[in-house]
């Protein structure tokens, strides 16, 4: 099945977030991957987007967009880091 670049959550996330998501680094719940969420495999739509991690294909996040508003399921990453000053400043990153 074709996948997404995982920068297509930009716009499906951008009603529910006030920051980026695709460059908010997250941990896989299954294999501890830490990578940011724009490096995942996207799937969808038309109902919405389900993001898959790049190592290990479990399932990250659950976007559903529907006229009444939108579903966010994240129940896959083990965290989530906004704000990622210290990557930025080129600091290792541990688990």
């Amino acid at each position: 099945m074709p996948y997404l670049d995982g920068n297509v959550l930009a716009g499906a996330a951008s009603d529910l977030f006030a920051f980026d998501l695709t460059t908010t680094e997250a941990q896989c719940a299954s294999c501890y991957d830490i990578a940011p969420l724009g490096r995942s495999l996207v799937f969808g739509p038309p109902m919405g987007f389900v993001a898959r991690c790049r190592s290990c294909d479990s399932v990250l996040i659950v976007v559903v967009e529907r006229p009444e508003g939108h579903a966010f399921d994240a129940r896959g990453l083990r965290w989530m880091r906004i704000g990622n000053d210290a990557h930025a400043a080129g600091e290792k990153i541990r688990p």
